[in-house]
């Protein structure tokens, strides 16, 4: 039964665990990108958010829960100085995974994990025929409407 059985445990007891998540979570906020397996980015996903949103805070409370899950002063310093300030309107959902195939070893599908830059999504490159410009529209040249020809039925 897993009853009150919470988070992915992702094969390891609960010290590997524990250094697995904060070298990713490092890894993370020191290079704002990683390549990882899926399962691995999902479970990360929530501590990150959780340390941004504490780091935004500001409070001494809320800044020694961060130095606690991550105890490495340049990380921190990154963490509160650089990285929170960029989402001051946001309140949650501040990474992206994006997929990019699988690893050939085990087809384990791995995932490229990055922080939103200055708290914008980007935007997706538009399609050629999404929508025109107003000189496009201009070139265009409009349709002309053919006059209805009554075709005689021969019996």
């Amino acid at each position: 039964m897993r009853h009150r059985v919470y988070g992915k445990h992702l094969g390891r007891d609960k010290n590997q665990r524990t250094a697995l998540f904060r070298g990713l979570l490092r890894s993370l906020i020191l290079h704002e990108s990683i390549a990882t397996t899926e399962t691995k980015a999902k479970a990360i996903k929530g501590l990150i958010d959780r340390l941004i949103v504490k780091s935004k805070e500001g409070t001494n409370a809320s800044i020694n829960v961060v130095k606690s899950a991550l105890p490495q002063k340049e990380i921190n310093k990154k963490l509160i100085e650089e990285i929170a300030p960029r989402y001051k309107t946001r309140s949650s959902g501040f990474t992206r995974t994006i997929k990019l195939g699988n690893r050939l070893g085990d087809g384990a599908m791995i995932v490229k994990m990055s922080l939103l830059e200055d708290g914008k999504i980007p935007e997706s490159k538009k399609k050629q025929g999404d929508a025109l410009t107003s000189e496009q529209a201009e070139k265009v040249q409009k349709t002309k409407k053919k006059p209805y020809v009554k075709v005689k039925e021969e019996n």
